[in-house]
């Protein structure tokens, strides 16, 4: 499994006029690419009316299923350019589509193409990316007179701290990066001078706000 990559945070759609034509595109994300064609049937459905409805996925660790669709548009102009910005933000297991209705302008080929990737860049804008990160999962019991100084200094750290169960001793709940368990147990040893209980538990992936897009 991947140690981290990026996705789209949910599902999310976004709406622009471009040259009269409204282009709104919708974006999810998918597991498996039955998800994926399904969100584009329903698309569909919801928009039946309109001259187009554009798409592209990206699904797997090594992107091994990919599909971009014009739906009428000239070819290469539609859903390999949202496919393109799927690639260019190295994005996983998401599906866009674009939507057209036309407004009585051609925009030539140059034209398509830059407003099909411009739609998938703004509705993956405004919706926003995760990085999924895989952790492991570690709880510390410790003595109430160590908390403090453990909350303070692991905001220095790459470690997460998800939880905090008060019971006869604290229990901290911590996430750690695959690369950062050995600094993690040195580090909680050094902090504690090695008075505490670690027990670890399974790994798993969490998400973290991309505050910038790739």
């Amino acid at each position: 499994m991947l140690s981290s990559y990026y996705t789209v945070k949910t599902y999310g759609e976004h709406e622009q006029i471009i040259q009269k034509s409204r282009f709104i595109g919708y974006v999810q994300r998918v597991e498996t690419e039955e998800e994926a064609q399904h969100f584009i049937q329903e698309i569909k459905k919801k928009h039946h009316g309109a001259n187009h409805n554009c798409s592209a996925y990206l699904i797997g660790e090594n992107d091994q299923i990919q599909k971009a669709n014009d739906d009428g548009e000239p070819s290469g102009t539609a859903g390999v350019p949202i496919l393109e910005v799927l690639k260019k933000r190295k994005l996983k297991n998401t599906v866009v589509v674009i939507t057209r209705y036309f407004g009585g302008i051609k925009l030539g080929a140059g034209g398509l193409i830059r407003a099909y990737g411009s739609s998938t860049s703004k509705v993956l804008d405004a919706t926003g990316i995760v990085e999924k990160v895989m952790v492991k999962q570690f709880s510390i019991k410790i003595d109430y007179t160590l908390l403090g100084k453990i909350q303070n200094d692991i905001k220095q750290t790459n470690f997460i701290l998800n939880d905090i169960t008060y019971l006869d001793k604290v229990d901290l709940n911590i996430y750690v990066r695959l690369q950062d368990v050995k600094d993690f147990h040195n580090w909680i040893t050094n902090i504690t001078m090695d008075a505490h209980e670690l027990d670890e538990k399974e790994d798993l992936y969490i998400e973290i706000d991309v505050k910038e897009s790739s």
